[in-house]
């Protein structure tokens, strides 16, 4: 009650409601004790007391209470009433000690108990305990009770919903984000990517021919519209590519002779096509288009090229699977020595992944994703596009299988679609063995994504439809998931496959590499008889394709070898192409002399991705043979037109491969060296690294020997160790001020 307010008229009270006041006065004793007597109920009798003649009626139950309280012995004395003692638990700040002195986890002491005489508040305190010590126990082992539940919850749902696995896959997934959603990125990822495509095939079969008849009046303006749209367009792209190259080449003038090799290369295919007149611009501007999209997103822009990256590492940890298996046959001995028991068994473990999912369904959906976005963008036809883009993840032999029953039906144009793609690309169990070798792996993907709609774009250049293809229009090819009867059978086969795949290897191997030998040897006796010394077959390579790779972007000096290296690649294989390039990257991270006497030790990091991608594809003379065989084998009654386009399709997966490298030297970044001071500071010298080299090279152009004396330049002259740390550089590293630390 509060002093300023006055009834309008008498209160009236039932003897219920005289009742439950009177309650309402007693039960205020639980929350009171000898050491913590009540202050609102003895402020509530100084009140009655004050204001009886204003509240009569309200008087008599306060009688009454209070002399129910005398008789009952309580704590709550009569003088704790008159004279108004503080009561916390009628306060804010008084609740949670309320909770206490009425059951809770600090009134177990011994001197409370038995202080705690009154009937009420030892109610009160027992009917709390279990529910306190069942809260405490909740919030000590919260961590353990939720895994328990959700893992319960998701059984449940199960076995529940048997024929239904996406309520226990939710489950799953919402525990698993729930739990460490860092943990879980690459799960949500997936699942996003599934539940896309889930929900467009779901909106495309209900609403599909709605939305299309929704839009026909929009496409028909469109199509009105659309030949001076279409050139905007053009000029519009134009002009933006032209603005963007003029911004970001300001910087790195090297990266245009990277855009022009890729324009000559174009030209040159153009000039080598079959009917001029019968070029399919749509199809080649947007095969380069996408693939210009793909390469800007993956070197270019830090969500793809983590995305990219992050997949390399995925596929090296996947890849490290493969010892288990390979050390229980071999021991661990040949594994870290021999190199036909570290690469060759990644071939079979892939393979036999790879026969898993396909028989799984797996394989055949992101085939045939892909494939539909090559379809619909570029205007191909389903057969040729399905096969390109099945080239990503398998050889140039197994892709053809995924139309086998359509091969007697192609056109010229279509096979040697089907061809190039085969040559462009590598298969995904070789790329394994690759990344075995030190190659980048994000840089292997990227380069066998990229190839795809480039392949598919050049393949119409050099060779145009002319033919009425009787798949023109087809919306999709059935693509069977194999004859296996379970998963286990799938891995079994495809484990077997690919024994003839390695097996295959392997003799090429020694076969191409003995043959290389007596070729070199016999180059130099040749040499010899004309006083030219050291004439080999790489030597010639040089010679020979050192334009083109000039033309690709990487640096005069580092042409020779990558030159080097395509010609490996064309002339023999890119196994043995890559193998040599992982020695030369592995040198330049070791940080060793970029030059030994008149030969160079490594190439550049720029070099070393534009050569990545340029030997990323089967196109060498040993495949033409590989590439018959199957696709005779398939359809044996055109193996005369199988082999009439055969080297055109070879001479255009070639260059398929280096405008890849082209683009990639176009959009190449070069990596920004950090602080070498910093990094001398905390370096050991124990060792050399490419870092270690690069902040050496930077000390040395800085440092000046005039008269017998050593100065600085620039930053380096304001440190007071540089003089120390030039010395430890001329341990490994031989430089003209070097004379001057003696």
């Amino acid at each position: 009650m509060t002093a300023g307010l006055t009834p309008r008229g008498p209160l009236q009270f039932s003897s219920k409601q005289r009742q439950h006041l009177t309650a309402s006065v007693l039960t205020q004793k639980c929350f009171c004790s000898r050491s913590q007597p009540c202050l609102q109920l003895s402020a509530l009798s100084s009140s009655f007391s004050s204001q009886h003649r204003t509240f009569p009626v309200l008087f008599p139950i306060y009688t009454e209470a209070k002399e129910l309280l005398e008789m009952e012995g309580n704590q709550i004395t009569l003088d704790s009433l008159d004279k108004g003692t503080d009561n916390p638990a009628f306060s804010f700040q008084g609740e949670n000690r309320h909770y206490e002195e009425c059951g809770g986890p600090h009134s177990e002491s011994q001197e409370e108990r038995r202080e705690g005489k009154g009937r009420f508040s030892s109610y009160c305190r027992k009917a709390l305990q279990p529910a306190s010590k069942a809260k405490h126990f909740c919030k000590d082992h919260a961590k353990v009770l939720r895994r328990v539940v959700l893992g319960l919850l998701g059984v449940a749902l199960m076995f529940l919903t048997p024929n239904v696995p996406s309520p226990a896959y939710l489950c799953y997934f919402i525990a698993a984000c729930y739990l460490n959603f860092q943990r879980a990125l690459a799960l949500v990822v997936i699942t996003a990517v599934v539940v896309f495509f889930i929900c467009w095939k779901v909106f495309q079969k209900h609403c599909g021919a709605k939305v299309l008849l929704l839009l026909r009046p929009v496409g028909k303006c469109f199509q009105k519209s659309w030949l001076w749209l279409k050139w905007l367009l053009w000029v519009a792209l134009l002009a933006g590519l032209i603005v963007w190259l003029v911004l970001d080449t300001g910087r790195n003038p090297e990266q245009l002779i990277s855009l022009g090799g890729f324009c000559f290369l174009v030209l040159f295919l153009f000039a080598c096509s079959k009917h001029h007149g019968a070029v399919s611009w749509r199809a080649v501007f947007w095969g380069l288009g996408l693939e210009f999209l793909l390469g800007l997103f993956v070197l270019r822009t830090t969500p793809g090229s983590q995305a990219f990256q992050w997949l390399g590492d995925q596929v090296q940890y996947f890849l490290g699977y493969t010892r288990a298996g390979s050390s229980f046959v071999f021991g661990n001995t040949l594994i870290e020595e021999v190199f036909a028991f570290q690469a060759l068994p990644i071939i079979v473990f892939l393979s036999c992944v790879m026969s898993i999912l396909y028989y799984l369904g797996v394989m055949q959906w992101l085939i045939l994703k892909i494939s539909w976005l090559l379809q619909i963008s570029m205007g191909t036809t389903a057969t040729e596009t399905l096969s390109v883009a099945g080239n990503i993840f398998v050889g140039q032999t197994e892709a053809p299988l995924l139309i086998r029953p359509y091969l007697t039906d192609m056109t010229l144009s279509e096979i040697h679609a089907v061809m190039t793609g085969g040559f462009s690309t590598i298969a995904g169990s070789v790329m394994g063995a690759y990344i075995s070798f030190g190659i980048d792996a994000a840089s292997l993907i990227a380069a066998s994504v990229m190839a795809a709609p480039c392949a598919l774009a050049m393949a119409k250049l050099v060779y145009p439809e002319v033919e009425e293809s009787k798949f023109k229009g087809k919306a999709s090819i059935r693509l069977s998931c194999g004859e296996e009867q379970n998963i286990l059978e799938a891995a079994s086969n495809g484990a077997a496959t690919s024994v003839g795949l390695v097996g295959n290897i392997a003799a090429n191997l020694i076969a191409f590499l003995a043959v290389l030998e007596f070729i070199n040897a016999a180059l130099r006796w040749f040499g010899e008889m004309v006083d030219i010394e050291g004439l080999t077959f790489q030597v010639i390579c040089s010679y020979v394709l050192m334009p083109v790779a000039f033309l690709m972007g990487a640096d005069w000096a580092d042409s020779p070898l990558v030159a080097e290296l395509l010609g490996i690649k064309i002339f023999l294989n890119e196994f043995v192409a890559y193998q040599q390039l992982a020695t030369y990257k592995k040198n330049r991270l070791m940080g060793l002399e970029e030059w030994d006497g008149n030969r160079k030790q490594w190439i550049s990091e720029r070099a070393e991705s534009i050569t990545t991608f340029a030997l990323c594809g089967f196109a060498n003379l040993g495949t033409i043979g590989i590439t018959l065989g199957g696709l005779s084998s398939m359809a044996p009654e055109r193996k005369g037109d199988f082999a009439s386009v055969v080297l055109r399709s070879l001479l255009t997966g070639m260059c398929v491969s280096m405008l890849n490298a082209c683009l990639a030297g176009l959009l190449h970044v070069p990596t920004e060296v950090g602080d070498c001071a910093m990094f001398f500071s905390t370096a050991n010298f124990s060792s050399t690294s490419y870092t270690m080299y690069t902040c050496c090279k930077q000390l040395f152009a800085s440092s000046v020997l005039q008269n017998g004396t050593l100065s600085f330049m620039g930053s380096w002259a304001e440190q007071a160790e540089s003089v120390l740390w030039l010395k430890e550089c001329c341990a490994y590293y031989n430089h003209t001020s070097c004379a001057g630390t003696i």
